[in-house]
């Protein structure tokens, strides 16, 4: 067998990818036949993407991927509920161009959304109790750490 006999057997036999769809696709067809199994596995989509999704908004001005676990999330809800995949795909859309724009501004306006950014998590973890507990950790107590509503005392 020469390089180009592999090259075309690569060519005509299915992707990993393209046969776990299928697999997939066949598995929801059997499931669809048992309304009530279905309706169970929809709820348990909803709630576990909504969870997914939900952690991915609180995560969002946090360091980290918070936007992709908003997509994962919503990807979640996707694969059974077609507001949530309409949804993700204007979400994609509206985020790609948000950043397009921002990276087209000046330096001034990108360091300024950086420092909103910063206010924000600052604020968070002060609301929670946070900033208390890490100046707890290296030895400081000075009362304006502790959280305006209880949190972390």
């Amino acid at each position: 067998m020469t390089q180009d006999d592999t090259a075309e057997n690569k060519k005509s036999s299915p992707s990993r990818w393209s046969l776990l769809k299928r697999r997939w696709g066949r598995w929801r067809d059997r499931l669809r036949e048992r309304p009530r199994t279905e309706f169970f596995y929809r709820i348990a989509v909803g709630v576990i993407g909504l969870i997914v999704f939900g952690l991915g908004i609180l995560a969002i001005p946090y360091p980290g991927p918070g936007w992709a676990i908003v997509f994962i999330g919503l990807g979640i809800l996707a694969t059974e509920f077609d507001w949530a995949r309409k949804l993700l795909a204007y979400a994609r859309e509206r985020y790609d161009k948000v950043m397009e724009w921002f990276h087209r501004q000046p330096g001034y306006v990108q360091m300024l959304g950086g420092l909103l950014t910063a206010v924000i998590v600052a604020l968070t973890l002060w609301l929670l109790g946070a900033m208390d507990w890490g100046a707890e950790l290296v030895g400081l107590n000075p009362d304006w750490f502790n959280s305006p509503i209880g949190l972390g005392d």
